[in-house]
């Protein structure tokens, strides 16, 4: 390839692009909105499937890398009912293929496996568009703009990047989440500790419920989830942290105290995250020149798969362009045609997930699923 490959986004599947590229000697540019590494948050705790996400991680040679992060027995998976009742436990014994690591210390693995420079801090897309012939400008807020022969979206839900692809944009699944966390909680917490056990918690009822993850250092991590209207959530002032867990908290009364304590007790604010997704079988028409992969691509409700799709995408990608690299449509085509269908097949699982999880029939049919997992394992 004559110029860099020019990625938007320096989340975990634009920086596995960028990786397996490095690997295959094909240089990269990764233009990231956040000011620095360490400028937010990453998030929390992550899966890595080994039919993706692993296999992203083998391509970029990081392996090693990747085992020295696992954080032993977080594949414990207990379900319990709302008032306390443990409906389904089932302990990390060593053998599972989803590893747990914590998002951040992933991401950091990745941008220190990357030459020096490659991502250039601080550079919040404004704009993008077409110039011709495969040729794409993409200008700043700072008012600097740039000029690539390849341009790949790895910038989220809310690509700037898209709109050269595609006119479709993410629309509210219908539930959102409420993120909060309980800090050093074996000593501060031990009763939610405690139901919570050494991974994964789910309570579950329909239209709501817990999903709570044991992290570093005893923190526990909770998404509270409700299927609500946006406005029903425009209602509550969530900039007065202590009158929106106890709207939040009303919604769950009756629950165990050591449920609801996730909420009532929590160490920090509640912080809203609405859902959204993109149409499931959501594709474009082949446009010289520029791509997305990630939630740019086919963002979905969270169901486990987001991040681990959007290495494997990343990774796709780098060995598609490796393996063309004198014929870079050659190379889109064949990505495309492949992770079309992978993130639809995906996105239509997330919503099968969804409806156990939070239908009617909740908690039983994710239970259900469990011990069917169970048997055949």
């Amino acid at each position: 390839m004559n110029s860099p490959v020019t990625i938007i986004g320096a989340g975990l599947g634009g920086l596995t692009l960028a990786r397996v590229l490095h690997v295959h000697g094909i240089p990269a540019t990764v233009y990231e909105a956040e000011s620095s590494p360490t400028a937010r948050s990453q998030g929390g705790m992550l899966d890595i499937h080994d039919y993706n996400g692993q296999l992203a991680l083998q391509a970029a040679g990081l392996m090693d890398e990747f085992r020295g992060l696992i954080l032993e027995g977080r594949e414990a998976t207990r379900l319990v009912d709302r008032d306390g009742t443990v409906l389904f436990d089932q302990p990390d014994d060593g053998t599972g293929g989803r590893p747990e690591v914590q998002r951040g210390e992933l991401r950091q693995v990745l941008l220190d496996s990357l030459p020096p420079g490659t991502v250039r801090w601080g550079h919040k897309v404004s704009g993008t568009r077409a110039l011709g012939e495969g040729r794409h400008e993409v200008t700043f807020e700072d008012g600097a703009s740039i000029v690539t022969d390849l341009l790949v979206g790895a910038d989220g839900a809310w690509s700037r990047v898209r709109p050269l692809l595609s006119a479709a944009t993410p629309e509210y699944t219908g539930m959102s989440c409420v993120e909060v966390y309980l800090h050093d909680s074996d000593t501060r917490h031990p009763a939610s500790a405690k139901v919570v056990g050494g991974g994964a918690l789910f309570v579950l009822a329909p239209g709501k419920g817990f999903v709570t993850h044991r992290e570093k250092g005893g923190n526990l991590h909770t998404y509270v989830m409700l299927a609500r209207p946006q406005e029903w959530f425009t209602d509550i002032d969530f900039t007065d942290p202590a009158a929106a867990t106890a709207r939040i908290a009303r919604e769950f009364e009756g629950w165990a105290p050591e449920l609801t304590a996730l909420i009532t007790d929590a160490d920090t604010a509640p912080v809203l995250r609405p859902l959204a997704a993109l149409p499931v079988e959501h594709r474009w028409e082949r446009v010289p020149g520029v791509t997305l992969l990630g939630d740019a691509a086919h963002v979905a409700a969270p169901n486990g798969e987001g991040a681990n799709l959007a290495m494997f995408d990343g990774a796709e990608l780098a060995q598609a362009l490796a393996a063309h690299p004198d014929d870079i449509e050659t190379a889109l085509t064949e990505y495309e045609r492949a992770m079309f269908p992978r993130s639809a097949e995906t996105a239509t699982e997330g919503t099968e997930l969804y409806a156990l999880m939070f239908g009617d029939t909740a908690p039983h049919g994710l239970i259900d699923m469990f011990t069917r997992e169970e048997r055949r394992d």
